[in-house]
């Protein structure tokens, strides 16, 4: 099966190692990473075939808001390798299982939001996330037939809304439009 895989910590590790040990050393992070073949508990929804993980004193500085720093460390050490977009869920970091943790999270809102949903016959709005956190939120409704999940606007707005069964898409807000008229009301 591994044979089949177009990235392997054979031959992107090293590079991958490279590159990290001069981030973290110019951003005086104190971790450290192992770069291993991709194993997660729910191929299904993520299947990658390299995982970077970290530890460390600095852990919680990279799970920070949503683990901005992970993921933007993930998204710099992807551009290294100039991996192409569709690729990018062949690879994913992570430190203190927070993916298995974000996956269940995400999981459980979208039961949530489907229920309520349903109960209120109204669409539900998830604020802006990620093409990874979106296709688990579409994943985890895939076997409702009460709901649907659709993903809407641009990137980085780019949002999943649930919407029960027999309704039309709602229509996008523009995030320019709504924030201007925000700031454009005077009194």
């Amino acid at each position: 099966m591994a044979s089949n895989r177009k990235y392997k910590v054979e031959s992107i590790g090293p590079r991958i190692g490279v590159f990290l040990d001069n981030v973290l050393k110019l951003a005086r992070l104190r971790l450290s990473f192992e770069v291993v073949p991709g194993e997660v508990p729910h191929p299904e929804i993520e299947d990658p075939e390299v995982v970077v993980r970290f530890s460390g004193v600095d852990v919680e500085l990279l799970l920070e808001n949503k683990a901005e720093l992970l993921l933007a460390l993930e998204h710099l050490t992807m551009e290294m390798l100039r991996m192409p977009s569709e690729d990018h869920s062949l690879l994913c970091f992570d430190a203190d299982d927070y993916r298995m943790l974000r996956i269940e999270e995400l999981r459980l809102a979208a039961m949530t939001a489907a229920e309520k949903a349903i109960r209120t016959r109204a669409p539900f709005r998830f604020n802006p996330m990620t093409s990874r956190e979106r296709r688990i939120i579409h994943l985890a409704l895939r076997g409702q037939s009460a709901v649907r999940s659709e993903s809407i606007g641009v990137v980085p707005h780019r949002q999943v809304v649930i919407v029960p069964a027999g309704m039309p898409t709602p229509a996008v807000e523009s995030p320019a439009a709504s924030s201007f008229s925000q700031r454009g009301r005077r009194r």
